[in-house]
């Protein structure tokens, strides 16, 4: 399987690029970013990338591909509606409609958030912004295409968010998650189990396209590496 990946820098993206490497199944995964990951692995190719509303001077680069994981994203906190919508819808739409263009048979997974607004008139700005951009999604003619909706992510594996405010939460979490995640199984979940989930679903599919924090849950705890993983050591 060859897998694009977008927002390989943060903290979703991280934990799906760690476990593409870890997986053998996956031939070659290709991020696309705005500045560089300073990550160097044999299947791991970049391509450095500034407008994220044009792809059309990379798109031939583009094609070939099994599957997506689109984690891109930015906190809705102290930004004007204007400013996300055009990270989070429009950044998003482009690298899909170009996509979609240059590989009909592609899944595509989307990392929105729970709570997302389907009906895009609820009162939260970022969840209308998140249901804008599902739905539209969705009405594109991919192979298939799955929205991820975690709930509270918890990082594993070194892995930090790149939000200050964010990496003081997780720390100060860290040590009660075990506990949390025991109580509310629903609404917790972790970096790895994100990435294993969209694994699974790339190679699997999932019964429903819009997937909640306790599927995700689920299709983690399905996921299976198809041989002897490469060691941890080399994956960081």
């Amino acid at each position: 399987m060859k897998v694009l990946l977008f927002g390989a820098t943060g903290m979703v993206g991280l934990g799906a690029l760690r476990e593409c490497l870890l997986d053998p199944g996956v031939e070659s995964v290709l991020a696309v970013v705005r500045s560089a990951t300073g990550q160097r692995y044999e299947k791991l190719r970049e391509i450095i990338h500034d407008d994220f509303t044009d792809f059309s001077a990379i798109e031939s680069q583009l094609a070939g591909y099994d599957a997506c994981f689109f984690c891109l994203g930015v906190s809705a906190s102290g930004m004007k509606e204007a400013d996300y919508h055009h990270i989070t819808y429009d950044f998003t739409m482009a690298a899909a409609e170009t996509l979609v263009r240059k590989n009909p048979g592609l899944t595509f997974i989307y990392v929105s958030g729970a709570g997302t607004d389907s009906t895009e008139r609820g009162p939260w700005m970022w969840a209308r912004v998140k249901g804008k951009t599902e739905n539209a999604l969705l009405r594109l003619p991919f192979k298939a295409s799955y929205m991820f909706r975690p709930g509270y992510i918890q990082p594993r594996h070194g892995i930090v968010s790149k939000t200050r405010l964010y990496r003081v939460g997780y720390v100060i979490m860290g040590p009660f998650f075990p506990v949390l995640r025991l109580m509310a199984p629903k609404y917790v979940i972790t970096t790895e189990d994100v990435g294993r989930a969209m694994l699974q679903v790339a190679r699997h599919g999932a019964d429903g396209r819009i997937l909640e924090n306790r599927d995700l849950n689920a299709l983690s705890q399905a996921y299976s590496r198809p041989s002897t993983p490469v060691s941890e050591a080399d994956t960081g």
